[in-house]
């Protein structure tokens, strides 16, 4: 089990500094609105690749005000297994000098993002992804990237490529003056690449659906998961090779259009009930909030039956929208789980029914203050 036994912040968000020492398995984490609860966790979530879980952009991180350094620094001390307590410390920098980008550091020694995400990874829930089902395809579509990410480090650099081989076509179409030659590598590149990342969400998506297969959790509906894109239905019935020539021709002949007609940036992500076929859209609120911790669950699941270490949980208000059934059995799951819990409340009442098993904090703008 990954589990974080202390957390230092320097000019991060609403901390100037912040020296937490983490006792417990699960923390809860109580405080006004606006107290800096979901910046410790986003703080947690940035220890490994990617925008976190508010997919801030780096310039909003720092703290501002003055005497602000302009950068952020976030460093935990790391057990990636409680039996031989390996511990590390593990880091991760904004605005060094001035070099406005993110640095990971392991013992202090610079690591990659790739060997960043080797050593940590957390799954998180948030009030803002509740929108996830009424919201358009492009939140669903970064939703899923997120998961296959875990599973496929490659992932986001085959997004990233097919993305920028797009732009690079759009280019060409705009100025008028395609060169055969030219243009048929770049269409050979977004071929290529499409139907990589298009492979890599149907892979975890096949993976979800097996963990539902065998799903216990009588409180939260199992869901059934569908890649709805053309790539995808081609990729069930062909070989990736007959994929990618089928894409290519396609590309070559809808040159003279504004822009691509097949593409895995138009994909969206179905989700329905997998026992009566009800579609998530369609679904009430709090039918909405129990799918979506299902699915959550169903991550974290398949992450330790991957990699064999459970990732940590970040949850950010989880008993929203959930009746008094729900949060009792969303309680009971977390723990009996092994993984390391962080869960951010407005106020620890009965409905934040942890009992003993918890260690409890009250958040301010600069500090915890950890209630007896």
């Amino acid at each position: 089990m990954t589990r974080i036994n202390s957390l230092r912040l320097t000019d991060f968000r609403s901390y100037a500094k912040l020296d937490w020492s983490i006792t417990g398995r699960i923390s809860v984490l109580a405080g006004s609105n606006g107290a800096g609860k979901t910046n410790l966790l986003e703080a947690i979530s940035l220890l490994s690749p990617g925008r976190g879980l508010r997919g801030a952009k780096l310039n909003e991180l720092p703290r501002s005000g003055p005497g602000c350094s302009g950068g952020f620094a976030i460093s935990a001390h790391v057990i990636e297994n409680s039996i031989s307590t390996l511990g590390f410390d593990l880091a991760t920098l904004y605005g060094i000098k001035d070099r406005e980008r993110r640095l990971f550091s392991c013992d202090g020694a610079s690591i990659s993002s790739r060997e960043a995400d080797a050593h940590f990874c957390s799954v998180w829930l948030t009030p803002q992804m509740d929108r996830l089902f009424t919201e358009g395809a492009s939140m669903r579509r970064r939703f899923l990237d997120r998961l296959t990410l875990t599973l496929d480090p490659n992932h986001a650099r085959e997004v990233a490529a097919f993305e920028a081989a797009s732009i690079n076509r759009n280019r060409l179409i705009e100025r008028g003056d395609f060169d055969p030659l030219w243009s048929s590598m770049i269409e050979d590149a977004m071929a290529r690449h499409a139907v990589a990342l298009t492979a890599s969400r149907l892979h975890l998506i096949d993976r979800l659906n097996a963990t539902f297969a065998d799903w216990d959790e009588q409180a939260f509906p199992p869901s059934h998961l569908q890649l709805d894109c053309p790539i995808a239905k081609k990729l069930h019935n062909a070989p990736a090779l007959s994929v990618e020539d089928w894409l290519r021709a396609s590309y070559a002949d809808s040159r003279d259009k504004s822009f691509v007609q097949v593409s895995p940036q138009r994909a969206d992500l179905r989700i329905e009930d997998a026992h009566t076929g009800l579609a998530a859209s369609l679904a009430s609120t709090g039918q909405q909030r129990a799918m979506l911790v299902a699915l959550v669950l169903a991550h974290a699941s398949l992450i330790n039956a991957w990699y064999g270490r459970a990732p940590i949980l970040l949850l950010d208000e989880p008993f929203m929208h959930l009746d008094q059934k729900r949060r009792l059995a969303l309680t009971a799951h977390l723990r009996a789980a092994k993984n390391q819990v962080f869960c951010a409340v407005t106020e620890i009442d009965s409905q934040v029914p942890f009992g003993g098993d918890a260690t409890y904090g009250c958040v301010t703008a600069q500090n915890i203050k950890i209630l007896a």
